[in-house]
């Protein structure tokens, strides 16, 4: 694969990324302007606006960028393969869910020992104020949230970066822009802290994608994360814990 094709590569991905994050952004403006004509203040009502985020941004602006994207360029919805898990799919979606949240309680371990602050998601700070936006977060992040993104970063992205490097470079670079789009909705201190869980978490994400072949797979893991994160933070801040 010649120098050209994989510099097109990668400019390919890091368009998608970031240009991604811009038109979810835009998108999301112009809701919350359509809305506020109509007198929704959606500033005072957190859980009406992150779901309107998470459906705007994860499902029409992702999905709406992907179905161009495989327009634009005659590839067909083939380029990213969805299909029901078989058995030994099924394995790998367990096996990797065990794994991230393994990951997880590890880095948070070591984070904890080195007296290392993590930022905090700006999601995590309005479902403290409100812990009933937990609860309507979980069956999101497996509706949009895992499906959406991982459109994005493993079926295009990743994608596109396999056609002209080497599968595990291909990984790397992915998981390393997934991982860089999250500092724009950090906040407090640890960003760079938690950029690299990120990062780290990606790499599981990746490598299943690249073993199944099938969406579907980091998907579920993807939701399977976040939905046990926000459950472990609902408890937490109702006392549960």
């Amino acid at each position: 694969m010649s120098s050209i094709s994989r510099f097109r590569s990668v400019a390919s991905a890091i368009g998608l990324t970031y240009g991604s994050y811009v038109a979810g952004a835009i998108v999301i403006l112009a809701v919350a302007t359509v809305v506020g004509v109509f007198g929704v203040d959606l500033a005072s009502r957190p859980a009406l606006r992150l779901v309107l985020s998470t459906f705007f941004l994860q499902g029409v602006t992702f999905g709406g960028i992907a179905i161009l994207y495989l327009k634009g360029r005659d590839l067909g919805f083939g380029f990213v393969p969805v299909r029901l898990p078989d058995k030994r799919e099924g394995a790998v979606i367990i096996g990797g869910s065990i794994a991230i949240l393994g990951l997880l309680f590890v880095a948070s371990s070591v984070i904890t020992a080195l007296g290392l602050n993590s930022a905090q998601n700006q999601i995590v700070k309005v479902g403290r104020q409100n812990p009933s936006v937990f609860l309507l977060l979980i069956p999101l992040q497996f509706l949009l949230v895992g499906p959406g993104e991982e459109l994005l970063f493993r079926g295009l992205v990743q994608g596109t970066l396999r056609e002209s490097l080497h599968p595990a470079r291909a990984i790397i670079l992915a998981s390393a822009l997934f991982a860089s789009i999250h500092l724009f909705s950090l906040s407090g201190e640890g960003k760079l802290v938690y950029i690299g869980i990120a990062f780290v978490l990606a790499l599981v994400l990746g490598a299943a994608y690249e073993y199944t072949d099938n969406l579907t797979v980091p998907a579920v893991i993807h939701g399977t994360y976040n939905a046990v994160q926000f459950a472990g933070a609902y408890l937490t801040a109702t006392g549960g814990l």
